[in-house]
């Protein structure tokens, strides 16, 4: 006769999990001040005209890439620290990673100046060049799982009876979703913000469903 061995998790693991849902929840905060500080201090940049993803490129370029690949690394961690949490949901922690691969990519291939930054480009969109159209396809990749992932914890959350968690991650996908269509269909500096606004917000549910998963909270 042969007795079941109970499964034990080390204390080790839970640690560096732990540890590993931390980063990703820091990489959104990490992520914003970059940005607002490069945005407000590069010359030229004006977050009216140019999306943060331009701050790839010029002589300080490398901060912003160091930044897209950091943030994404972060992401991917949290991201294999949740599929390894008892969250009764396998989707969440591969669309999570899905949008730190996203941001990973979106480091890798630099996106184009554009509209007079850095000093010197001339007015206007430019020419997409052949790693500025994998950028924006990295990015779309990472926008599309984000939006999906926050749609999908509301749905969950609603099913659960978590109103307070399920109004708040439906704001944030469809506040994301919207604002860039908007800025897709109408270029100009109300949906530039806008779009702006909704990458925080964006990063912010991340933030927050780390968190939770990180406190023993369902997502």
């Amino acid at each position: 006769m042969t007795q079941a061995v109970p499964f034990r998790v080390r204390p080790a693991a839970v640690g560096r999990d732990r540890a590993l849902l931390a980063g990703g929840a820091l990489a959104g905060p990490l992520f914003a001040a970059s940005a607002l500080v490069q945005g407000l201090t590069r010359d030229g940049f004006d977050f009216r005209r140019h999306p943060v993803s331009v701050l790839s490129n010029g002589d300080l370029g490398w901060v912003q890439i160091t930044t897209f690949l950091a943030s994404g690394l972060l992401v991917l961690g949290a991201a294999a620290a949740l599929g390894r949490r008892d969250t009764g949901t396998r989707w969440l922690p591969r669309l999570l990673a899905l949008y730190g691969i996203g941001l990973v990519l979106a480091g890798i291939f630099r996106a184009d100046p554009a509209d007079g930054f850095p000093a010197g480009t001339p007015s206007g969109p430019g020419q997409i060049s052949w790693h500025g159209g994998l950028h924006f396809l990295a990015a779309a990749i990472g926008f599309v799982a984000l939006i999906v992932a926050a749609l999908g914890a509301a749905r969950r959350a609603a099913r659960r009876g978590e109103r307070g968690w399920a109004a708040y991650s439906l704001a944030s996908g469809v506040c994301f979703a919207a604002a860039w269509v908007a800025l897709i269909v109408r270029p100009a500096p109300p949906t530039m913000v806008g779009f702006g606004l909704a990458v925080a917000i964006g990063w912010a549910w991340v933030t927050g469903m780390l968190w939770r998963a990180d406190h023993g909270r369902s997502v």
